[in-house]
């Protein structure tokens, strides 16, 4: 088997906790199932900062366009917020450096969390979906931006722009994977107001026709957000922008239980990186309290698409599943369950894998 390149970059505050723990399940999983794996690491963030003065140094991004994958912890901290140059900066460079165009973000609320989700139980049971969230373009990308000055005094600019051709990747895409779920996409804009959204709503028409199979519906992102908690269920692939998309998929985390159990996959071309849709919490850093599940299954996504065995990663979902029947992490906190840290979390999940095997 052809050997698979994986670059770890732990990041800032909690990012080296979960990170670890995602490791430490790949390593499991590819050592059981044959998988050939070559491990590096590299700086990126904050942590770049202080070691080398870049956010993204050069030797890092050689690493990831060498790299099959990226695995990802975390970014940035209130120590960095104020440079003019911020983790961030690093981060949002590598995601286009690597042409990671597409970011999947799966919402699936399991019976075992239940209780710990912010909606009502009849509400939640049940829900699975997938948020697809153009990650390249759009305001975050957009030229010009930036504060300036006139005579009137100071003003500040950011620009939404998405090219045609963007659009049309990214729904795309939306329409694939639904045929392999449901077959229903929700394409949500802000169609009343941006003409931005409005082109975007025009490029989503378009693509639907060529697959006549799968049903579209358009949503504003207001209704949208209010549909997330009111009606989680009715969705099964959403694809929208990059500021929407990172606006609902936090929300959707919400009928998870907490943003600690979501995992994604930004995806391209050529590359892929995998990370937890959680910040880097630097008031719980070095506690050994963070919820290292999301990581865990940001590996599952991996093995997914990027080692392409998918059935290794509903292996994963399934190990999760049984641990959280009786363990949780301090975020997730149930009446029954034992409360367990950071890395006893990830040995449980090792166990529960070793048992199913």
């Amino acid at each position: 088997m052809t050997s698979k390149r994986v670059l770890v970059l732990s990041g800032d505050g909690i990012g080296p906790e979960v990170t670890a723990q995602g490791v430490k399940v790949l390593r499991a999983l590819a050592g059981e199932a044959g998988l050939a794996l070559e491990l590096d690491e590299g700086l990126l963030g904050g942590v770049a900062i202080d070691a080398t003065g870049d956010p993204l140094p050069p030797e890092t991004l050689e690493k990831a366009l060498a790299a099959d994958a990226v695995l990802f912890g975390a970014n940035g901290g209130p120590k960095w917020d104020t440079l003019a140059v911020t983790p961030g900066h690093g981060f949002r460079r590598l995601r286009a450096e690597l042409k990671l165009y597409a970011n999947l973000r799966p919402v699936v609320v399991y019976d075992e969390l239940l209780d710990a989700s912010a909606v009502r139980p009849e509400l939640a049971r049940g829900t699975d979906f997938l948020v697809i969230r153009e990650l390249i373009g759009g305001i975050y990308y957009g030229e010009p931006r930036g504060i300036r000055e006139e005579a009137g005094g100071r003003y500040a600019v950011n620009t939404m722009l998405y090219r045609e051709e963007e659009i049309e990747r990214i729904v795309r895409l939306a329409f694939e994977t639904a045929r392999a779920r449901r077959r229903r996409v929700t394409s949500v804009d802000k169609a009343n107001v941006l003409e931005v959204s409005r082109f975007w709503r025009e490029i989503a028409g378009t693509v639907a026709a060529a697959y006549p199979d799968v049903t579209l519906e358009h949503l504003y992102v207001d209704n949208a957000a209010l549909q997330l908690i009111r009606a989680p269920g009715r969705f099964d692939v959403i694809v929208t922008g990059n500021l929407f998309g990172d606006i609902l998929s936090d929300e959707a985390a919400a009928l998870m239980g907490s943003l600690g159990m979501m995992p994604s996959a930004s995806l391209g071309e050529r590359h892929a990186l995998y990370e937890p849709v959680h910040g880097s919490a630097p008031d719980i850093e070095g506690q050994d309290v963070a919820n290292p599940l999301a990581s865990i299954l940001s590996v599952g996504l991996m093995l997914h698409h990027t080692f392409g065995r998918p059935e290794l990663d509903a292996r994963l979902r399934e190990a999760v599943r049984r641990v959280l029947t009786r363990h949780r992490t301090a975020d997730i906190r149930g009446v029954e369950q034992e409360v367990v840290g950071c890395e006893r979390m990830g040995d449980l999940v090792v166990e529960a894998l070793a048992r199913a095997a």
